[in-house]
């Protein structure tokens, strides 16, 4: 493989210790299919409505996340974190990840990797070797905060997860520029 080749990496959830899972739908994403525009950065920065449903008793929060695998990086590209969902909380409205939204109950957004307190949309460079993935991910909590700052990056969000969450559920879209 030459140094401009990749490989798609497989799901990253793959990786992750195993979980319940639970249903993710949304009006806006067909998994596995093109994202729509709105959802695109260049095109509106809109996050998708999500609903989720059958998530494991003892629930008592959620995080909501966007992740691109597929960014040159290796690391991916988190697009969207949403922290403390409350459980009775089952989904968000188009758009509820708009900088300076209202969100529900304790509720809050971390910077994305591209530095906003906001959902950032689809933005893979130009003419990359295959269709990006957008992991739009509904994570069940067993705890009322993930107990982490506002200022916490994404990975110290997701390194958490991995030892507090007890449930998962995800779509995905894909996009290619």
């Amino acid at each position: 493989m030459s140094s401009l080749e990749r490989k798609q990496p497989p799901n990253p959830y793959d990786f992750l210790p195993a979980l319940p899972s639970f249903e993710v739908r949304s009006d806006d994403v067909t998994d596995g299919q093109p994202l729509k525009a709105d959802q695109v950065q260049a095109q509106g920065d809109t996050s998708p409505q999500l609903s989720w449903s059958g998530a494991p008793e003892g629930t008592k929060s959620y995080v909501v996340t966007c992740f691109d695998p597929d960014a040159p990086t290796p690391s991916g590209y988190w697009h969207w974190v949403l922290v403390d969902v409350p459980a009775d909380v089952i989904s968000l409205d188009t758009g509820a990840g708009a900088e300076g939204a209202s969100l529900p109950g304790a509720a809050f957004m971390l910077k994305n990797d591209g530095g906003t307190v906001a959902y950032a949309g689809a933005a893979p460079p130009e003419g990359d070797v295959f269709p990006h993935r957008y992991y739009f991910a509904v994570h069940a909590v067993g705890e009322e905060s993930l107990g982490i700052e506002a200022d916490a990056s994404p990975a110290v969000c997701s390194f958490n997860l991995a030892f507090k969450a007890i449930g998962r559920g995800y779509i995905h879209g894909t996009y290619r520029a």
